[in-house]
């Protein structure tokens, strides 16, 4: 219990009471003393009206799960022993108590300012902001509840345990949206509907006759010299193709970042991993919706998890558990071993997609060596996570020398990742550098195409 800014700002109002015995006359000192016992009676009242510290209750109710990036809500119950008629604006409530709860999170929460409410008939629900930025377990530890007497010259500070705790899933809640907007595309619905389009795929599916439109280098020679009439082949996309989503987990990926340059100045940054697998999972709903099989992989100085390839809602389900396992590492990322082993793991041609990201040139070697010998057999998708705040360096007006040279750092770091990506395109691998909002949208888009060409 201690005094509030009201209780010293009284106190100090005593201070031109006491002077006047000295600045006007003498026979005024009877005044101070009166003055002192009416503030210490005021101030003793209040701290015996105030509710009391060993009776305020707290209970927290949170959402069964939270995804990263996306805003929970946690609720909290307060219970004080009495409710007391309070002094202030006309406007509260009758009997309202007001009161200030700060409420410790963990370390993978955003902190949020202080909460402030009015206790009703001596309970109040005040509702707590939470962000994750990490995914795994959080806590909501404890709430300090502060709260005034009914003249607000004193106020006490309970602390009140409350240590629950909620998973932090990775974010799908935007993935079956998204998938909603690609599946109403034409190259989605290839190789899932048994209506075909006319040229896409390269599985045959029946023949029809010749007409205005068609393609003639479709055309069966044999079966219109059987028909006598012009016959061509219609086809269709294959399915059942293999999808790795091979996601890299090494200390360069736990680095946070925002979703775009865009953000407001407030956004959550989280790491670069929970943006990747965000977007790997939007493709594996868009794949195994499209009929074709999707497996998991990370690695960083070791081989992480491994999911075989799987398609339908179930392998989604799998594949969304998996993902939430995945940990963040401190460890730089060996190329050689995880492309090595995962190339062993595949026994049929498959389109790989590699979410990662890397620094400069010189880092990159070994990277790019064993991305070229995994193409030899297999599909490539590289996808390199470019941080929002470089462009925005690089071209904005330096306002000083720091500044400058920091512009100059950025640009030479943009110029690095694009000999990279001409290298990558150049050993027929299809890169993809965006920024963590852009990528999902490209991602999709080059399955796609890949699916309209029949690559794989």
């Amino acid at each position: 219990m201690h005094p509030t800014r009201r209780c010293i700002a009284v106190a100090a109002c005593g201070l031109p009471v006491a002077l006047l015995p000295i600045a006007v006359h003498s026979r005024l000192w009877p005044f101070w003393p009166v003055y002192l016992g009416l503030f210490a009676l005021a101030v003793g009242a209040d701290a015996l009206l105030s509710p009391p510290r060993r009776g305020v209750t707290c209970a927290v109710e949170l959402p069964a799960a939270l995804y990263i990036g996306e805003e929970g809500e946690a609720v909290l119950s307060l219970r004080l022993p009495q409710a007391l008629p309070a002094l202030g604006p006309a406007s509260r409530a009758p009997g309202a108590l007001p009161l200030t709860v700060a409420v410790d999170l963990s370390d993978r929460l955003v902190p949020q300012p202080p909460l402030a409410g009015y206790a009703e008939a001596g309970a109040a629900v005040l509702r707590c902001r939470l962000v994750p930025t990490r995914r795994g377990r959080v806590a909501v530890e404890r709430a300090w509840v502060r709260f005034a007497g009914p003249l607000g010259l004193v106020e006490s500070t309970v602390r009140v345990g409350l240590g629950a705790e909620a998973a932090v899933l990775p974010n799908i809640l935007p993935v079956r949206s998204a998938a909603l907007r690609f599946s109403r595309d034409r190259d989605f619905r290839a190789g899932l509907k048994i209506e075909r389009y006319t040229g896409d795929g390269s599985e045959f599916d029946s023949l029809k006759e010749l007409v205005h439109g068609d393609d003639p280098r479709a055309i069966d020679w044999k079966s219109t010299a059987h028909h006598r009439k012009l016959v061509v082949r219609q086809h269709r996309a294959e399915r059942n193709h293999q999808v790795i989503l091979a996601v890299d987990t090494g200390y360069l990926m736990c680095e946070p970042l925002v979703r775009s340059s865009a953000a407001p100045a407030d956004a959550a940054a989280i790491p670069k991993v929970d943006h990747a697998v965000a977007s790997a999972l939007l493709l594996a709903y868009v794949s195994q919706r499209a009929g074709d099989r999707v497996g998991l992989f990370t690695f960083d100085a070791r081989v992480g998890l491994y999911v075989e390839p799987q398609g339908g809602s179930r392998g989604f389900q799998a594949l969304s558990r998996m993902a939430s396992r995945i940990e963040y590492s401190e460890n730089e990322t060996n190329f050689t071993l995880g492309l090595t082993t995962l190339a062993q793991r595949l026994s049929r041609r498959s389109l790989v997609v590699v979410l990662t990201d890397f620094v400069d040139t010189i880092t990159t070697e070994l990277m790019i060596e064993n991305l070229d010998r995994l193409a030899a057999r297999h599909l490539i998708v590289f996808v390199a996570l470019r941080d929002p705040g470089l462009g925005r360096i690089a071209a904005g007006a330096p306002a000083d020398r720091l500044a400058l040279n920091r512009a100059v750092v950025a640009g030479d770091l943009l110029r690095d990742r694009e000999v990279v990506i001409q290298q990558l395109r150049r050993r027929g691998i299809r890169p993809i550098d965006a920024e963590p909002a852009e990528i999902s949208t490209r991602l999709i888009n080059a399955y796609l195409q890949i699916k309209r060409q029949e690559r794989i």
